[in-house]
């Protein structure tokens, strides 16, 4: 097995106790190449450890115990000491080639900011390829097929929705200058990042192939904030970033039907 534990790093952003942490960790363990792997937490607890210890993963405490995820995946992203980092969600995982497909584009493009992938959904243990969101992502996703290194085309794919994520994202650290993602939303934070680092010079890497998992139940964040409204408001901000304000209003009463969406997919 090829050894690539000094370019990549796997950093696990652990919350609480998950009962997909141990899946998500064989996952990482079990690609074709060999990244270094830790645990980053700022709720560190019994479940964490007896994890970490079998998988022999060094564990990372967050001294800011009253955190937010946004403060979390900052955390994540700076414990990583390697040119490439992805933050691991404890509860998605990984195709086997994953790393081996982020090298390879990582070598062909070492200039970009960040490089992303498809991925499949996981809705009650089941994976699903296609739905309704995922179909209307990859759509969102078109323009960075055709330019993927100006701005206009970075931002063009942002511009309609959030398209890319978060957990299929490897960052070049030595393109992040500042920690990225927003610590004052609850839902947006990887949007928010993205839409910052589509400002910097470098290229978007998409692999349009499904390599990673997104796991969707009822205990996650997206899901909380899609009850309580919060997600509607800070759509709403993230819009203005691109659009004028009455323009990002209509478009937001548009994109709220997505809740649906999420909630079908």
């Amino acid at each position: 097995m090829k050894d690539f534990s000094r370019i990549h790093t796997f950093v696990v952003s652990a919350y609480e106790e998950s009962k997909f942490l141990e899946e998500s960790i064989k996952s990482l363990a079990g690609q074709t190449v060999k990244s270094k792997i830790i645990i980053t937490t700022s709720t560190p607890n019994t479940l964490i450890g007896s994890i970490a210890k079998k998988y022999n993963i060094p564990v990372i405490v967050n001294p800011a115990r009253k955190s937010n995820i946004g403060k979390d995946f900052n955390f994540a992203l700076s414990q990583g000491d390697t040119p490439l980092v992805t933050i691991a969600h404890q509860d998605d995982k990984y195709e086997p080639d994953y790393t081996e497909k982020i090298i390879s584009a990582y070598k062909r493009n070492d200039d970009a900011i960040i490089f992303f992938t498809d991925y499949y959904e996981i809705v009650d243990g089941k994976r699903i390829a296609k739905s309704k969101l995922l179909r209307v992502k990859r759509i969102l996703l078109t323009p960075i097929k055709i330019n993927n290194s100006t701005r206009f085309f970075k931002r063009l794919i942002l511009s309609f929705g959030n398209p890319i994520l978060c957990p299929s994202v490897t960052f070049n650290t030595k393109k992040i200058t500042e920690p990225p993602f927003d610590v004052n939303f609850k839902s947006n934070v990887d949007w928010y990042a993205w839409e910052r680092l589509s400002r910097q010079k470098g290229k978007f890497i998409y692999i349009p192939q499904k390599l990673s998992y997104h796991r969707i139940h009822s205990g996650q964040e997206t899901a909380k904030t899609i009850e309580n409204s919060v997600r509607i408001k800070e759509d709403y901000e993230m819009f203005k970033k691109f659009w004028p304000s009455w323009i990002a209003k209509i478009i937001c009463k548009f994109y709220k039907k997505s809740e649906s969406i999420y909630k079908q997919s």
